[in-house]
């Protein structure tokens, strides 16, 4: 497997830069195709899900009070954003402070852990996967902050990226 790690532009402000993930030769990364998932059904959540977003990357950066924390294993950022506190609706994300955020993918939770549902557990555990792999990227010095460590350098392609789950 391989994947690419690509800032979202036009999502990404000045308190906090947006990346997404690219998997193997998929045309869309993993937030459009949570998008394109959730859209039909959850058309509501997905707007409030991106007005938070506009809001994180403009105002606010990304503080922890938007997000679910602990939701991969201890110190690998994985978090889960959601719309508002009594909907279902789930982004999981790589969150690195309050300047960089990786949006991946998600979906309805109706169950009590993630790990009842399928569908959530591949989507969690890819990005813990990811984490995990970018993080031995940072150590090896792959993959580099700028000067201010608010953004990454350059994107990235990573290949030969072995699944775990």
């Amino acid at each position: 497997m391989k994947f690419k790690l690509e800032k979202i532009n036009n999502l990404s402000g000045t308190k906090t830069s947006i990346y997404s993930v690219f998997v193997n030769d998929e045309d869309k990364n993993l937030f459009e195709q949570f998008l394109e998932e959730n859209n039909e059904l959850y058309h509501e959540e997905i707007i409030e899900i991106l007005t938070r977003i506009k809001s994180i990357s403009n105002r606010e950066g990304a503080r922890e009070h938007f997000f679910k924390k602990a939701e991969g294993k201890l110190g690998d950022g994985i978090e889960a954003l959601y719309d508002e506190s009594n909907r279902k609706l789930r982004l999981y994300c790589i969150r690195y402070g309050s300047v960089l955020l990786i949006l991946g993918g998600g979906g309805i939770k109706n169950v009590r852990a993630l790990q009842d549902d399928p569908k959530l557990k591949r989507e969690n555990y890819l990005l813990r996967d990811i984490s995990k792999f970018l993080s031995q990227a940072m150590k090896d010095g792959d993959l580099k902050w700028n000067n201010d460590f608010t953004d990454f350098t350059s994107d990235f392609t990573f290949e030969d990226f072995d699944e775990e789950f």
